[in-house]
């Protein structure tokens, strides 16, 4: 059984280029939905220049401090169910363009 033989290999170029273009496009999109629930009952009263009860509610009786003068008065009722809801959706587009060349000589 004879042995394996190598022979040279010489290159039959003395110069050469190779260029490449890659283009890439990414597209995500992202969409984010939230819903909130409250399941207790929630009641806040706020103001200025308001006379507040004791035991403030609905349905309760506010007066003015100072009638005839400036005031600011806020109520709000929040019950069981959907607080809020928070609906988002976007999208990125990525490009990228890549140029390469590689030079060999000899």
């Amino acid at each position: 059984m004879g042995g394996a033989k190598a022979a040279s290999v010489v290159p039959n170029f003395t110069t050469g280029t190779v260029s490449s273009e890659t283009t890439t496009r990414t597209e995500v999109t992202e969409i984010i939905s939230v819903t909130e629930y409250s399941t207790g009952t929630s009641y806040t009263v706020t103001g200025t220049n308001i006379n507040i009860p004791g035991n403030p509610g609905p349905g309760a009786n506010y007066t003015q401090i100072n009638p005839g003068q400036a005031f600011q008065f806020s109520e709000t009722l929040l019950s069981p169910g959907i607080a809020s809801e928070t609906y988002i959706e976007r999208t990125t587009v990525t490009d990228s363009f890549t140029t390469s060349i590689s030079v060999f000589t000899q």
